[in-house]
């Protein structure tokens, strides 16, 4: 029982503060926001017992990738007028149903199968070498192109900032 009020705990943070990184004008407000969701997210991994992925989470992401995407924010050091207006769209309305209703259709299908308990895992699952297995196996491709991308964005701030400097 205590298992599945944690896993709605931090399944639940992990949601708002998911909601909160979009909608927050701020990009150093969003991206706390992300870090926190990022360390629920090791939670629910810890809670899986795969505590090689929650500790990764925690290092890789929330710690080396966001440091990165701070100091791209801070770089281009935006300021309020530059932010533009909040506006109200039919667009942000509609997405805004679409979601809840996607969230309650989801709620209430996940929520019969949580009393049974968390389905058995094997012994190798977020291991090391299952990790190491699976990203440098069929999942090469994409982790590269991943990390292409984020490079990619991280130069094109910092080239964005730069013209703002001269």
């Amino acid at each position: 029982m205590g298992e599945a009020i944690l896993f709605w705990f931090f399944g639940g943070l992990t949601c708002v503060l998911a909601l909160l990184v979009i909608v927050m004008r701020n990009p150093v407000h969003s991206a706390m926001a992300l870090i926190g969701n990022l360390f629920c997210i090791a939670a629910l991994f810890a809670m899986l017992d795969a505590h090689f992925l929650a500790a990764i989470q925690v290092l890789v992401y929330a710690g080396a990738i966001l440091v990165l995407f701070l100091f791209v924010i801070m770089l281009l050091n935006l300021k309020d007028h530059e932010l533009g207006n909040a506006r109200q769209t039919a667009t942000k309305i509609a997405g805004a149903i679409l979601l809840c209703w996607v969230a309650f259709k989801l709620i209430f299908r996940v929520m019969p199968s949580t009393t049974a308990g968390f389905p058995a895992v094997g012994d190798d699952y977020g291991t090391v070498e299952t990790v190491g297995r699976f990203l440098f196996g069929p999942h090469l491709l994409p982790f590269e192109v991943a990390s292409i991308l984020l490079l990619a964005a991280i130069l094109g701030s910092v080239a964005i900032a730069k013209k703002k400097l001269w």
